[in-house]
């Protein structure tokens, strides 16, 4: 067992989770993704013990185990676990097989988020978690992103909670009010594009479990801090993994956070399990942050925030891509003015505006159409984009803005990786879409109670084809 015993030395104080690899080999068979998942130890660390067992190791397809004529031998590694309270509750809750229907019914995630699903007993860990620790029923909570349905697993454990899902996906936002009721609150945003003024200052909690970088970190972090009604009385609830193997990845976003003035009040190590994310052993831990007084001072500052995507002059887009962009978006001697991708504020109007969105991720495109005034938007985006992939597609989307710009789409324009909409102002146009900054319950009078506080930019696409009248 010399090469065993090498790799096992080599992890150091760290070395449990590789003892419970190999408690999983001889007790079972396993494939490669559940024993980094029950193990938390990271892929590259398991293939390690994989390789050193050699011979010992019996394989039927992808599923592994200690030979049982050996399995004896590594008694020696056996590693006791912490017997926590909670992992019995999740296993026996009434709850879970209903959660886990949820997770399996979700719509997959956009491969532009690289979004790692959590599993069902972590999405009600968390819930029964909030639950204990805080009073929900007087608490104010905000999801900045909600893929994992974490907020349908709260509203299960405390139906009185005050719910908030703040997501990009406009899939998910229909599927948490299709499985929720409506009775948590849906609102759509990109964070790299702002927060909704609605949700600024508005919370008590804001639970995340954003991308797993220092950039990601901080600007999820930095918009929960933005939506906390008093941010040192409230908490920032963050999942963050990073491998042993890595540890200056994970000092990275720690300073990203600091720096941003949270301090880190707890740190559960291990208490987010995924279906993926091998490379971290398939868990993160839960960081559990209060904002101090510098961060109450940074939260209005939009300095702190990454800017998001590129200009139609930025570099990174092709030259002649844009020039051509640009000779759609003036034809008929429109004057051209070239804007950044942000639907969030409200721009003058315009003759002709060319916006580069080639690396919209699905959403954007509407976005766009309702945030932006001008008699010519010229926007060019992938030739993939889910708005262009059929007839049916290019019809919903021109019905939802026929009230202010009749659509043209050029497929394979300028070149077969891209297309471009061109959108001209119709004669007569709507006041609510012309007008999609403004509040709602100052724009129209017919609008539903829980969306009066929202734009018309905020909306989730599928009660916008409500709210329009479609």
């Amino acid at each position: 067992m010399n090469a065993l015993d090498d790799v096992l030395a080599a992890h150091g104080v760290g070395v449990r989770p590789l003892y419970r690899v190999l408690d999983l080999l001889r007790t079972g068979d396993h494939d490669l993704g559940e024993l980094v998942r029950l193990s938390t130890a990271p892929r590259r660390s398991v293939e390690a013990v994989l390789a050193a067992l050699g011979d010992d190791l019996d394989r039927s397809g992808d599923r592994l185990r200690i030979s049982p004529g050996v399995a004896a031998s590594y008694l020696q590694y056996h590693a006791p676990r912490f017997a926590d309270p909670l992992d019995e509750a999740v296993a026996t809750h009434e709850l879970l097989p209903k959660i886990a229907e949820w997770v399996a019914e979700v719509p997959s995630p956009l491969a532009a988020l690289d979004h790692v699903q959590a599993t069902p007993e972590t999405v009600l860990r968390r819930a029964l978690w909030l639950d204990a620790q805080y009073d929900l029923a007087s608490t104010r909570l905000l999801f900045l992103g909600d893929h994992d349905l974490t907020s349908l697993a709260v509203r299960a454990v405390c139906p009185s909670a005050s719910l908030t899902v703040l997501d990009l996906d406009e899939r998910v936002l229909a599927y948490l009010d299709d499985r929720g009721g409506r009775e948590i609150r849906t609102v759509h945003a990109d964070l790299r594009v702002g927060l909704p003024p609605a949700l600024s200052g508005g919370f008590d909690l804001v639970f995340s479990d954003p991308p797993y970088t220092p950039e990601g970190m901080g600007l999820f972090a930095a918009r929960g801090v933005q939506a906390l009604r008093e941010p040192s009385e409230g908490r920032l609830l963050l999942a963050y993994g990073y491998s042993p193997r890595h540890p200056a990845l994970g000092a990275q976003v720690q300073r990203s956070l600091a720096t941003l003035g949270l301090t880190f009040e707890a740190i559960l190590p291990g208490f987010n399990r995924y279906f993926g994310a091998q490379a971290i052993g398939s868990a993160a831990d839960l960081y559990v942050c209060q904002p101090t007084a510098k961060a109450k001072k940074m939260r209005s500052g939009k300095a702190i925030y990454t800017h998001g995507p590129q200009s139609v002059e930025a570099a990174g887009t092709k030259p002649a891509l844009l020039e051509k962009l640009k000779e759609i978006a003036t034809a008929g001697g429109l004057a051209l003015e070239s804007r950044p991708v942000d639907w969030s504020i409200s721009g003058p109007e315009s003759d002709a505006v060319a916006m580069d969105l080639s690396a919209d991720p699905g959403p954007w495109l509407l976005r766009t159409l309702l945030g932006t005034n001008a008699r010519r938007l010229a926007l060019l985006v992938p030739n993939a984009h889910p708005d262009l992939a059929d007839q049916a597609s290019q019809e919903a989307l021109a019905s939802l803005v026929r009230g202010k710009y009749a659509l043209r789409y050029l497929r394979s324009t300028p070149d077969n990786r891209h297309a471009v909409v061109v959108a001209d102002a119709v004669e007569h146009q709507d006041e609510v879409l012309t007008r999609a900054h403004a509040r709602l319950a100052n724009v129209s009078l017919d609008v539903p109670e829980d969306l009066t506080d929202l734009r018309l930019v905020d909306v989730p696409r599928h009660r916008l084809t409500e709210l329009l009248g479609f």
